[in-house]
């Protein structure tokens, strides 16, 4: 059985408590790997490494050799993107359809932020005569990174990536799900030319190296994703020593569909927002927010397609992999046993296969119509394959609608109608709106944040590198 060790100053350490915690496959159900337990004295080991790798080699190399490092690294996680897919489906349980549309992110990632590297500029700006002012963005040293386990790859890289672009060192917390796919990311990272210690991942459980990682002061800046009350308690712990964080948290995205939709258009759409990776996504649609002339008939639609969905191992061809852990199975489960409970319309559900082992953590997608607006499944992030349909009367009802959760992540907008197509975008409370699209494809150039519960801080794009970096003006008096 395979037994990972922390990746630490370029070479693989084992954990100072000596022990480990154990890998499931969420298929099942079966133990397939161990990781690393780390704690405190290992985040301080990697963070000692980072800051050495910042004052040295890494923090002296050129940004357009910083860049050259980065694309190397793209080239090498797209020829080993069958091995890390393979990594990821097992960590995670998702298809591995999937799991090879992550690694395929992850290279576009470093490729973006390769090409950054060397145009991230300053600015000169006027003033008073006799005075020459200028702005240099600066890296802020060694960053910490904490990531989730629905889309390891893909995070590790829009964070990451654009770290490393920015000139800093990165110190990385996977989460103790699924953080097998990272090692090897950082195991390749070394081939690809980055200097030892630039790069470094300690794995281990939140309430250990997580908060010791978040808690320590040797770092500059943090980058967490996962839950609203977990994402409070990083900025608590990083403001200890007054470090900045970028928080992406939770959702309850709306997609938002008024009668004059090209419906055809929207139907694949509507069903692969909820579906990928098992609904376990923060920007996930799970609101369907449908214009009361066509709500009965695209409820009618969706329901027949829900029926047909099947929930199975993610080596075979179903709609629905299965959930990370028993932990997550129990929640979305408590979710749809309430709703049923409270009388709320199930208008369809898929089946699991019949030869999908028994010890997978699997749940059928479900959708519910007719939800009350005031109810936790029209309100709360359910983070499963839950699908909530919600009827609307007019434009100021669904913008209210859309409005109406704490959470502002992402929404769907579709209608042929442009001026209304403005005035959504315009008014509804969300990092990013999608107009008769929605997800754009991953768009590694889009930045990506929320407002509210959401988080704040963005990601991806070159607003990603601005908040790796630090603002320094300098004020130059010549006469």
């Amino acid at each position: 059985m395979e037994e990972a060790t922390h990746f630490v100053g370029g070479e693989w350490i084992a954990p100072t408590s000596r022990e480990t915690i154990d890998v499931v496959n969420p298929a099942n159900g079966q133990l397939f790997a161990r990781i690393a337990r780390g704690n405190a004295a290992d985040i301080d080991a990697a963070v000692s490494a980072a800051r050495a790798a910042f004052d040295g080699t890494w923090g002296f190399m050129s940004a357009a050799e910083k860049g050259r490092v980065l694309y190397r690294l793209s080239m090498l996680v797209t020829t080993h993107r069958d091995e890390l897919a393979e990594l990821e489906a097992r960590d995670t349980g998702k298809p591995l359809r999937e799991a090879r549309a992550d690694a395929a992110a992850l290279s576009r990632y470093f490729e973006f932020y390769a090409g950054a590297a060397d145009k991230l500029h300053g600015e000169t700006l006027p003033y008073q005569a006799g005075y020459t002012v200028l702005t240099l963005r600066e890296p802020h040293g060694v960053t910490g990174h904490i990531v989730p386990w629905n889309y390891p790859m893909q995070i590790f890289g829009r964070s990451v990536g654009a770290s490393l672009a920015a000139g800093n060192a990165c110190v990385v917390k996977p989460a103790d799900d699924a953080g097998m796919s990272l090692l090897r990311v950082a195991a390749l990272a070394v081939e690809a030319g980055l200097p030892p210690g630039a790069l470094n991942v300690v794995t281990g459980y939140g309430s250990e190296a997580g908060a010791a990682l978040a808690r320590h002061p040797g770092i500059d800046h943090i980058s967490f994703t996962g839950s609203p009350p977990t994402g409070a308690l990083v900025a608590q712990m990083a403001a200890e020593h007054y470090a900045p964080v970028t928080l992406e948290l939770g959702g309850k995205s709306p997609q938002i569909l008024f009668a004059d939709a090209d419906i055809d258009a929207a139907m694949p759409t509507l069903m692969s927002a909820i579906l990928q990776n098992a609904g376990q996504t923060c920007s996930a649609g799970s609101r369907v927010l449908i214009e009361r002339p066509i709500y009965a008939s695209l409820v009618e639609r969706l329901g027949a397609a829900f029926n047909a969905l099947r929930a199975g191992p993610g080596q075979t061809e179903a709609d629905c992999g299965p959930l990370i852990s028993a932990k997550q199975r129990e929640r979305v489960a408590a979710f749809i046993a309430q709703a049923k409970d409270d009388g709320v319309r199930i208008a369809g559900q898929g089946t699991i296969l019949p030869d999908a082992p028994e010890g997978g953590f699997y749940q059928v997608p479900t959708l519910f119509a007719d939800v009350p607006r005031t109810h936790r499944l029209a309100r709360e992030e359910v983070f499963g394959p839950v699908l909530a349909a919600l009827p609307f009367d007019d434009e100021a009802d669904a913008i209210a609608l859309a409005n109406s959760t704490p959470y502002g992540l992402a929404a769907g907008v579709w209608t042929r109608d442009g001026a209304r197509q403005l005035r959504l975008a315009r008014r509804v409370r969300a990092g990013q709106v999608f107009i008769n699209n929605y997800g754009a494809g991953g768009g590694v150039e889009l930045p990506f944040g929320g407002t509210g519960h959401s988080g704040f801080g963005r990601e991806k794009g070159f607003e990603a590198l601005y908040g790796f970096t630090t603002l320094k003006t300098i004020a130059i008096r010549h006469g």
